[in-house]
């Protein structure tokens, strides 16, 4: 090794950011030439209500080389294909968030597009995603790897318990070497030429040095925020929602199903995410709108079933630091900043931190270009992020409340404010190479949320309408019946990955 590599890193904080962290450290260094520990305190609980995911999480789990059928039965996981929205444009409205995409391009010409022209020839255009017919059915089952079948449309992702994964995770990354340290942090020490952290110090006076910190703190943002001094810059004029609570309870009549339901409600909305053994429910809400014990009320009230334990009060405010990599140190997780969970984000953005910070990963010199570029790719992918979601509050009819009347006639970022109007002429839609949502995504949400362009694409009047309404209705009767074929959720899960089998770690 060079003289100037990184020889220890120290990860401050455990929970699903720091062992995700520490797994993907540890798989990628050599455990003989790179020291890795975690701190962790057991008396800091952590937020560990993030259960839902989006499918670059297969990525994730296939870079560690984990076994899906065991990291499923470990965490008590089932499958997701999207997340149903309702009473977002209005009370009793629904729509399908799906993964995959919608049919297919045709002559080099957007599916959307000709969708647009005939649309009311062939039905809603949740009818050519195969993925959000089989949630509507509640069925699933793995795509098929020949690119010719229909079946390998479809794409998945995972809803599991939080505090198992972590627990799944520390055991794989103590496998590889990782060294878990039991305390708490009462001090960041500095060096006094550069600034840099030169160590922190715990309760019982252990003080511990690394060359490399990654603050994985969360909401504390021990590190990055209180002794490095980051800014937060504050998102609440946006997205206002500033509370949570969350209730498990058992799983009643809701049944297994494969998506996650958002329900908007009158100052936030409601979650709701079917596991193996229960089912994870939350309310997130704006206090400037609604009191903690009315939010409570409106939670209990939706539960499928019996509620279990007692409800965990969270506090947050939307936004991000400045810069997620200062000096020394790299915060990962909720102490880079937050977005709320509507889309499922908060364990992706942990696993995009991850994967720049191999990318980028430093010797001792620590690089100022390469920090700058780490803090330039993080702050335009969380703004995109940003934006797709501010996309639900603006997009909607709802004047039933002072809060949805505020959220929607408030002023949006130019950068969503143009893809809005631009989509809203003739459906034209222009991905960044960075945002993580795909074309798909911003088109079911634009639709769903009632944004119907006025016109469409003026090359797709260049194409026979009566053969393309002949073809979308074929392509449309194929994805049916394919969905009807696959098994049910709830019987797949039973026999691919049932939570009473053993579950093993990856040696």
């Amino acid at each position: 090794m060079s003289d100037h590599a990184i020889r220890k890193i120290a990860v401050i904080g455990g929970g699903t950011a720091g062992w995700m962290t520490a797994a993907a450290l540890s798989k990628t260094l050599r455990a003989d030439q790179v020291e890795i520990v975690l701190v962790e305190s057991e008396q800091i609980g952590t937020v560990g209500v993030g259960e839902a995911t989006i499918p670059p999480i297969l990525t994730f789990n296939a870079m560690l080389g984990i076994d899906e059928r065991d990291f499923m039965r470990a965490t008590r996981a089932t499958f997701k294909l999207g997340i149903e929205f309702r009473d977002w444009t209005a009370p009793g409205d629904r729509y399908l968030h799906p993964f995959g995409t919608y049919g297919l391009d045709i002559e080099a010409i957007k599916f959307h597009q000709v969708w647009l022209k005939v649309r009311d020839q062939v039905g809603p255009i949740e009818d050519f995603n195969l993925t959000a017919m089989a949630a509507r059915l509640g069925r699933f089952a793995l795509p098929d790897p020949d690119p010719a079948k229909v079946l390998s449309s479809l794409k998945y992702a995972f809803h599991f318990d939080a505090g198992l994964y972590a627990r799944y995770l520390r055991a794989y990354a103590e496998a590889r070497g990782v060294i878990r340290i039991e305390g708490k942090v009462v001090d960041v020490v500095l060096r006094g030429a550069d600034g840099f952290i030169a160590a922190v110090t715990l309760d019982d006076s252990r003080r511990i040095e690394a060359d490399l910190f990654v603050d994985c703190s969360g909401f504390r943002a021990l590190l990055i925020g209180q002794a490095l001094g980051g800014t937060y810059l504050d998102w609440s004029r946006w997205l206002p929602n500033d509370r949570a609570v969350a209730l498990p309870c058992d799983t009643g009549g809701g049944g297994l199903t494969p998506y996650t339901r958002a329900t908007a409600d009158k100052a936030g909305w409601r979650w709701r995410i079917p596991l193996q053994h229960r089912t994870g429910n939350g309310y997130v809400y704006s206090s400037a709108h609604l009191g903690d014990e009315a939010a409570l009320t409106a939670l209990t009230a939706g539960l499928d079933g019996t509620a279990r334990g007692e409800p965990n009060f969270l506090r947050f405010q939307a936004g991000r630091r400045d810069r997620a990599w200062i000096k020394n140190c790299v915060a990962i997780g909720l102490s880079s900043g937050f977005l709320e969970p509507l889309e499922s984000t908060s364990i992706h953005l942990i696993q995009a931190g991850i994967t720049k910070l191999l990318a980028l990963f430093p010797d001792r010199g620590f690089d100022p270009l390469e920090i700058d570029e780490y803090n330039r790719l993080t702050a335009q992918q969380v703004e995109l992020v940003r934006d797709f979601i501010i996309l639900h509050y603006k997009a909607t009819a709802r004047a039933d409340t002072a809060y949805w009347n505020d959220l929607r006639t408030m002023e949006v970022p130019d950068s969503l404010a143009r893809k809005i109007d631009l989509f809203a002429r003739r459906g034209r839609l222009f991905q960044s190479d960075y945002d993580l949502f795909s074309e798909t995504s911003w088109i079911a949400v634009l639709l769903g949320q009632g944004i119907m362009p006025r016109g469409h694409d003026p090359l797709v009047d260049s194409l026979p309408e009566a053969a393309l309404v002949e073809r979308l209705r074929r392509l449309s009767g194929l994805i049916g019946q394919t969905a009807k074929a696959l098994p049910d959720h709830a019987a797949f899960i039973a026999r691919y990955c049932a939570a009473d089998r053993a579950a093993k770690v990856p040696a």
